[in-house]
């Protein structure tokens, strides 16, 4: 293995680790069923990627830029192996609310999330929840705009 080689499965486990096992405020994306494909697959696929890199571009990419097409395959394999449409929400927006997570009302009334779906209007996408009051089990909804 050489030292390109040895940096690199360095960067892929680091990576796994932060991602798999969340870290302070980051939770995991990726339910636990997929993660041992996953890793198999993201691995296979940035291997693929390297290996198309010419010499110059081996030369010149950083770790910066290897860290980053590696989280860029590593979502893209789990958007395709996760089996419901909320888990792709969670994979294309990690940092958003997710269901069950709770959060409080307008006038500070502790809800719980128990829907959301993305929506699409002209030029904008938003994420939108569907919350039940704890207290009273009444829905209200709010939206979140989120980047196209």
């Amino acid at each position: 293995m050489n030292s390109f080689d040895l940096e690199k499965s360095e960067l892929l486990e680091q990576a796994f680790q932060f991602w798999f096992n969340g870290q302070e405020h980051i939770r995991s994306p990726f339910p636990a069923y997929i993660q041992s494909e996953l890793k198999v697959l993201a691995t296979e696929k940035f291997e693929q990627w390297l290996k198309n890199l010419n010499e110059e571009a081996k030369d010149e990419v950083v770790d910066e830029i290897i860290a980053e097409k590696f989280e860029e395959i590593l979502f893209e394999q789990a958007h395709q192996l996760v089996l419901t449409e909320d888990e792709r929400l969670t994979i294309l927006y990690p940092f958003l609310p997710r269901l069950g997570d709770q959060l409080k009302d307008d006038q500070g009334v502790e809800s719980e999330i128990v829907d959301r779906m993305l929506h699409n209007d002209k030029d904008e996408r938003f994420l939108e929840i569907v919350c039940k009051r704890l207290e009273e089990g009444t829905k209200w909804t709010t939206r979140f705009e989120l980047p196209i």
